[in-house]
């Protein structure tokens, strides 16, 4: 169960801050956080990271599907033996969610979080883009130290 609160704390968070973003910033409107390192930026994307697929909604919306299936499938089967399967699969529902949402009501998703790193400007993002790659790459370290168990264990 408190992965699913996880799950909802993290899409509460999202929807909110876009809905911040779009009703009190214009689009395209950027402003500095950390003068050439963090912007909020409003930006929309009818796309993936980075701005592939655009305008494949129906493609999203059937890996979302299947992903949310996945994800709630092993939270009520397996993240009670591991804490940090049940964090990391908690962190993506809430962000799979989350952009799903947008596409379903918006058609686009609302990014905002623009950061350069030295002079290169990373791509504009939001907390569920944030909450998929943390979920995923813990999901990731789960998988590496569930691989050396077996092996030590042989």
């Amino acid at each position: 169960m408190k992965y699913y609160i996880l799950a909802l704390s993290v899409l509460i968070l999202d929807q909110v801050t876009k809905w911040l973003v779009v009703t009190k910033m214009n689009l395209n409107q950027q402003i500095p956080v950390i003068e050439r390192v963090f912007y909020l930026t409003s930006h929309r994307n009818k796309g993936a990271a980075f701005g592939i697929l655009q305008g494949q909604m129906w493609l999203f919306f059937i890996v979302t599907a299947f992903v949310v299936a996945f994800v709630v499938y092993y939270l009520t089967k397996y993240a009670s033996q591991s804490k940090l399967l049940g964090v990391s699969l908690g962190l993506v529902l809430g962000g799979a969610i989350g952009n799903f949402i947008d596409r379903l009501f918006r058609g686009e998703v609302v990014d905002f979080i623009d950061v350069y790193i030295f002079t290169y400007d990373f791509a504009i993002f939001n907390v569920a883009d944030m909450a998929l790659v943390v979920g995923v790459g813990l999901l990731m370290i789960q998988i590496f130290m569930e691989d050396k168990n077996a092996r030590e264990s042989k």
